[in-house]
């Protein structure tokens, strides 16, 4: 195996996110991140969570985690409500269209990858894990900011 092989298969690992990624804004119209968002909500309490338990979740800055909110709340699928006791803290709520849309969607590659993974011996794992930490020292990108999921649509204008 050469340099080519390792970026072919680099390549074909962006591709299948992205084309996962066109095919669920397509199908279903939302976005990956708009996705894990929606699936928080859903694994949440009462489908109930704050803004900033999604911010926490996907791990990424409050002005993108607004702009996905804004848009998921625009399509129906959110609502924004105030919590009991206390005016000055806004809730996070799974409507009954978003609940819906989670039970339409198909499985993650992400989800897939997780779970395979949770099987790997722990030493094959870890070289994996190796393996990658030295990709992302060599492209210097580890300051980079990212959600804990597979999502190539970071830039989560739609």
């Amino acid at each position: 195996m050469d340099a080519t092989d390792v970026l072919i298969n680099i390549r074909k690992i962006v591709r299948s996110i992205n084309l996962e990624s066109k095919k669920i804004q397509k199908d279903h119209g939302v976005s990956i991140p708009q996705v894990l968002c929606l699936n928080f909500l859903y694994n949440s309490d009462q489908y109930h969570a704050t803004q900033q338990a999604v911010k926490r979740f996907l791990n990424l800055n409050a002005s993108t985690v607004s702009g996905i909110v804004q848009r998921l709340e625009k399509k129906g699928l959110v609502a924004r409500m105030s919590k009991k006791g206390d005016k000055r803290v806004t809730n996070l709520v799974l409507t009954a269209s978003g609940l819906n849309l989670i039970k339409q969607l198909p499985p993650l590659l992400h989800d897939r990858l997780s779970h395979k993974l949770e099987k790997m011996d722990q030493a094959e794992l870890g070289q994996i894990e190796q393996v990658l930490e030295k990709l992302v020292e060599i492209l210097e990108i580890g300051a980079l900011e990212v959600p804990p999921v597979i999502a190539l649509d970071d830039d989560i204008s739609s």
